[in-house]
């Protein structure tokens, strides 16, 4: 009988590590009801626009996403190979730092942990800096980025991401406030020190925990 054991290699060894230290176990995806509201947030039913102001306008047919850095692979993807990636779907809460919460948001789109396993990050990558199409920026440590239920969304509800939310193509880490999830993603790059981002140098919370009410830089 033919060994069915995968093969040994430089992504294998590095997944194994990553559990070894427990890197991206970053908590649960679902909380319980009497804890799913974080301190100091509403509920609403609409999904608020907030943003910088600009719309790039970027169409599927001209985005690209460029992912490099302290990486062993960088990736460069049309659209189109971006979404001949593993494609998931995931329903999040989500909490934005102007104290709304929106409650069960169906998304699709490549989960962070995909992307990774694309990339390779080396062993001196410990933060992510998003780079959006309008010049935004926010950063997040590596663990944050790859949160179980992390993921680069294309689509929300069955529809395609429209400008006004991010599309084509935003981050969704549902477990940090709202401003950490860039919108019109156009690079990722993984840096070994940490680089806030245009709201962190702006007073906000470097991490942006919900649940501890990080806010701004002196919570």
């Amino acid at each position: 009988m033919a060994d069915e054991t995968p093969s040994d290699s430089k992504l294998t060894r590095t997944k194994e590590k990553w559990a070894r230290e427990g890197r991206f176990l970053t908590g649960k995806i679902a909380r319980p009801d009497d804890q799913r509201l974080p301190p100091g947030q509403h509920l609403t039913k609409d999904w608020p626009v907030l943003d910088l102001g600009v719309l790039p306008p970027v169409s599927r047919e001209r985005w690209r996403l460029d992912v490099y850095g302290a990486i062993e692979k960088p990736v460069f993807w049309t659209f189109a190979e971006f979404a001949a990636q593993k494609q998931d779907k995931f329903i999040s809460d989500i909490h934005c730092v102007t104290t709304w919460s929106r409650y069960d948001n169906e998304w699709e789109g490549l989960a962070t942990r995909e992307l990774l396993a694309a990339c390779q990050p080396r062993d001196d990558a410990r933060f992510v800096v998003l780079h959006s199409y309008d010049g935004y920026t926010t950063n997040l440590a590596l663990e944050d980025f790859a949160a179980e239920d992390a993921l680069l969304a294309h689509s929300w509800s069955g529809q395609p991401l429209t400008e006004e939310h991010g599309g084509p193509v935003r981050l969704v880490v549902p477990h940090l406030y709202f401003w950490k999830s860039a919108k019109w993603l156009q690079a990722v790059e993984f840096v070994s020190e940490d680089a806030p981002g245009f709201w962190e140098v702006r007073g906000y919370h470097n991490r942006g925990d919900p649940w501890k009410e990080q806010r701004y830089s002196d919570d």
